[in-house]
C-alpha cells in the first residue's frame, strides 16, 4: 500500500484541519454552553451553533465524507481515515458537524446498501442532508447480545403489517427527539436456521406502542451531548411490510455489513482521541512542577509519552492497511484485519488516555478536562459492534485454521 495521501485526500485533509482550526475548536465550549440552555437537554442538534457550522461545512464540501458512491462524498476507507481521525479529535462536535456521526453513519449505510427506492427517498435523503436523526435498535437487557442470534424481540406478521415486542437498550441517540426512525432487528422465524431468524425492519418514533423507558449511563456520564443511550418498551408496535428492509432473515447479514465500516470508523476517530491527548499530556508535563523540576523531567512521565507516540503509530498503521484492504479485496478479505483493530484500538486509546489522567492528577478525573469523558467512551467500544472476547476467538480460530486447518 502507498502511505502518501493521493491529491484528493490530501486536499479534504488540509481543507478540514483549516476548518477544525479556524471554527470547530473555537466552537467547543459554544456548544457546550448552549446545550446546557436547552428546554430539552437531550435534543443536542438544536443547538445553533451547530446549525452554523454545518452550513460552514457544507460549504467547504466537507460533508459525508464517510459514504461511498452516489450518496456520499464517493472516497475510499483509505482517503476517509485520516479525515476521520482529524474528526475524533473533537468527538463531541466534529464528526455531527460534517454529518459523520455514529450511529446516523450506520443507518445511513443500511438504507443505501438495502433500502427500497420508498425507504431511501423516506428516510435516507433527510438522514444525507442532515434534517433529521435515528437509532439502531439491536441490543437487548434479557440476552447476550454479544450474539446477535440470541436476539429475542419478535417480530410477527399480522396482514399486510408486522407487530413487533420486545425491550431494548443501550440505543444510541434515541433519547433526542429528533432522531425520528429506528431500525429495529428481531427475530421473525424462531424454526428457521440460526442466521436466518433475525429481520430489520423502519420504525418512526412517533408509533404506538414505542416507549422511552429511560436514558442510561456510561459511568456516569449520560452522553446527552450526542443523544443519550435509551431503555426502549416496543408493545404491539405496528409497521407496514414495505418497512421492512431486504427480505426477512436477512437481518444478521445486514448487522454484519453495517458493522464492518462502524467498527473501522469508530477506530480511525479514536486514533484522533489519542493524538488530542498525548497533546494535553504534553501540555501538563511541561506546566506543572513536581520535587522539584517539571514533570516533563520526570523519566516516568517521558517514557509514558514515548509509549504513547509509539503505540499510537503502530495502530495507526494498522488501521490504514485495514482500509486499504477493504476497499480492495472487500470487507470479507480484511476480516482479520476488521478484527485485529477493534481488539487493539480500544486497549491502546484507552492506555494512552490512562496515563493522560495520571499526568493531569486530579484534574483528569474532572469536568475541567476531556480525558475522563473520553476514557468513559473508549472503554465502551470494548463492547460495542461485540466484545473483545468475541474479536479475539474469531480472530483466534481463523488463525488456527490458516496454521493448522482446525476451525
Amino acid at each position: 500500500m502507498e502511505f502518501a495521501f493521493d491529491s484528493r485526500t490530501d486536499e479534504l485533509r488540509q481543507t478540514l484541519l483549516e476548518f477544525m482550526d479556524s471554527h470547530v475548536y473555537p466552537a467547543e465550549p459554544v456548544f457546550h454552553q448552549q446545550l446546557k440552555q436547552l428546554d430539552d437537554r437531550w435534543a443536542w442538534d438544536s443547538v445553533p451553533i451547530l446549525a452554523h457550522l454545518r452550513a460552514e461545512a457544507r460549504k467547504r464540501g466537507l460533508w459525508n465524507l464517510f459514504l461511498p458512491g452516489e450518496h456520499g462524498a464517493g472516497l475510499t476507507n483509505l482517503q476517509y481515515a485520516p479525515l476521520a481521525e482529524i474528526t475524533g479529535r473533537s468527538m463531541h462536535l466534529a464528526p455531527a458537524v460534517l454529518n459523520c456521526a455514529a450511529p446516523d453513519t450506520g443507518n445511513m449505510e443500511v438504507l443505501a446498501m438495502f433500502g427500497t427506492p420508498e425507504q431511501k427517498q423516506r428516510w435516507l435523503e433527510p438522514l444525507l442532508t442532515g434534517e433529521i436523526r435515528s437509532s439502531f435498535a439491536m441490543t437487548e437487557p434479557d440476552v447476550a447480545s454479544s450474539d446477535a442470534t440470541n436476539i429475542a424481540t419478535r417480530i410477527e406478521r399480522d396482514g399486510d403489517e408486522y407487530v413487533i415486542n420486545g425491550r431494548k437498550w443501550w440505543i444510541t441517540g434515541a433519547m433526542n427527539p429528533n432522531a425520528q426512525i429506528f431500525i429495529v432487528m428481531g427475530n421473525t422465524d424462531p424454526t428457521a436456521p440460526r442466521h436466518s431468524q433475525q429481520s430489520m425492519i423502519l420504525v418512526p418514533r412517533d408509533t404506538p406502542g414505542l416507549e422511552m423507558k429511560r436514558g442510561m449511563e456510561v459511568f456516569g456520564y449520560d452522553d446527552h451531548s450526542h443523544g443519550g443511550h435509551a431503555e426502549l418498551k416496543l408493545t404491539n408496535v405496528r409497521a407496514p411490510t414495505a418497512n421492512l428492509i431486504g427480505d426477512e432473515g436477512y437481518g444478521f447479514a445486514i448487522a454484519q455489513a453495517r458493522l464492518g465500516p462502524g467498527r473501522i470508523h469508530h477506530c480511525m476517530r479514536s486514533i484522533g482521541v489519542a493524538e488530542r491527548a498525548i497533546e494535553l499530556m504534553c501540555e501538563r508535563a511541561n506546566q506543572r512542577v513536581a520535587f522539584g523540576q517539571p514533570l516533563a523531567k520526570q523519566g516516568v512521565i517521558r517514557d509514558w509519552i514515548a509509549d504513547s507516540r509509539v503505540r499510537v503509530e503502530q495502530l495507526r498503521l494498522l488501521v490504514l492497511k485495514t482500509a486499504w484492504l477493504m476497499d480492495t479485496v472487500g470487507n470479507k478479505g480484511a476480516h482479520t484485519e476488521i478484527q485485529a483493530i477493534k481488539i487493539a484500538t480500544p486497549s491502546t486509546v484507552e492506555w494512552i488516555l490512562d496515563k493522560a489522567i495520571q499526568i493531569h492528577g486530579a484534574g483528569g478525573l474532572s469536568q475541567d478536562f476531556p480525558l475522563a469523558e473520553a476514557f468513559a467512551g473508549i472503554r465502551t467500544l470494548r463492547f460495542a459492534d461485540g466484545p473483545d472476547e468475541v474479536h479475539k476467538s474469531a480472530l483466534a480460530r481463523a488463525e488456527l485454521a490458516r496454521h493448522t486447518g482446525e476451525r
